[in-house]
């Protein structure tokens, strides 16, 4: 056995190499910067598909991505989508069977954009559970966009239907609001059923029903606010997701332990789309217990994240069971075990 004199030379050593690779790769993107990483994006969409899938490639794909992420701008978007991700949903109606009849549960959806995601929640769990009753927080930093996503009317025109940018018209115009920062339609993921069970339908535009929008609260508020807390109150669950990606390595871990707080002591949190290695620090450094059930499945349940690997900042990485941090690496939900 090592005794602890050596293991911390040996430890200072590799803080040094670390450093020094740091110091390196710093020195790389200021001598090769733009055209490095032209060509490192060129090798990589040159590689046939069934190579990228290979262990070699995917190493090449998280430098790839690691350089993007260092050059990339941030910025919040309020692109969604109705069930994004349905293993992630599934998880949640799991979780519901737990609770005995007449049950109060406590939901925040924290980051909820256009409110897509609350209503998919609020159906998947009333439709299951309509005996439990259901109190649902959502909370966006943006008034105007929270506003929009209360009336929740939603227009099914596509983004390539409207006429300039999204971005410029009015709140008040249901088309443009509905289709800002989306690439596809809000509810591309629907089917005809699902649609039909969840909205009402007038010409082009569909109203979410009555029965789904009731006990939902509305909160305009800043996920890093430390006294978001005391505004929602102790929370069976937390969801936030697809916005941590937005924010700088830094901005991102704390935002991120504020928004744990809101978490009961073994209540879960539903955490995805953001930085792995972020939430990989911090789930270790507080203790939560990762959920292994759908762990994979939810992980891979959001098209869009795993599509924009590598090539994308927010892109998320391939499942790998050989890392050895896997079970919290690619853990999207985790539970609380004591109060943070």
């Amino acid at each position: 056995m090592k005794s602890n004199g050596v293991t911390s030379v040996e430890g200072g050593a590799q803080r040094r190499l670390s450093l020094g690779m740091l110091s390196e790769s710093r020195i790389l993107r200021v001598c090769l910067g733009r055209p490095y990483l032209f060509l490192t994006t060129w090798m990589w969409r040159s590689l046939p598909v069934s190579l990228q899938r290979l262990t070699p490639a995917r190493r090449y794909g998280m430098h790839l991505q690691s350089l993007i992420r260092l050059r990339a701008v941030r910025r919040q978007s309020f692109g969604t989508f109705f069930l994004r991700n349905r293993p992630e949903l599934e998880l949640m109606r799991r979780l519901l069977e737990e609770r005995g009849h007449g049950a109060n549960v406590a939901i925040s959806v924290v980051g909820c954009s256009k409110g897509a995601e609350v209503y998919s929640i609020a159906w998947v769990m009333r439709s299951a559970r309509p005996d439990v009753r259901l109190h649902v927080h959502a909370i966006d930093i943006s008034r105007e966009i929270l506003e929009y996503a209360e009336r929740g009317v939603y227009s099914l025109t596509t983004p390539s239907g409207l006429t300039g940018p999204t971005d410029e018209i009015s709140s008040g115009d249901a088309g443009g609001r509905t289709c800002m920062d989306q690439s596809a339609s809000l509810c591309e993921r629907m089917t005809a059923a699902e649609m039909e069970a969840m909205f009402d339908r007038s010409d082009d535009r569909v109203t979410v029903r009555s029965w789904l929008r009731e006990g939902i609260n509305w909160y305009p508020g800043n996920a890093a606010d430390p006294k978001i807390a005391s505004v929602v109150g102790p929370q069976d669950i937390v969801v936030a997701n697809r916005f941590l990606c937005h924010m700088d390595p830094v901005a991102a871990e704390r935002c991120l332990r504020n928004v744990a707080r809101l978490v009961r002591p073994g209540g879960y949190l539903f955490v995805s789309g953001l930085d792995l290695d972020v939430r990989t620090k911090v789930a270790l450094e507080m203790g939560w217990k990762p959920v292994t059930d759908l762990m994979r499945e939810i992980h891979e349940g959001d098209a869009s994240l795993t599509g924009g690997w590598p090539l994308e900042y927010w892109g998320l990485e391939p499942f790998d069971e050989d890392r050895p941090d896997w079970m919290v690496r690619y853990a999207s939900v985790f539970q609380i075990r004591r109060t943070p």
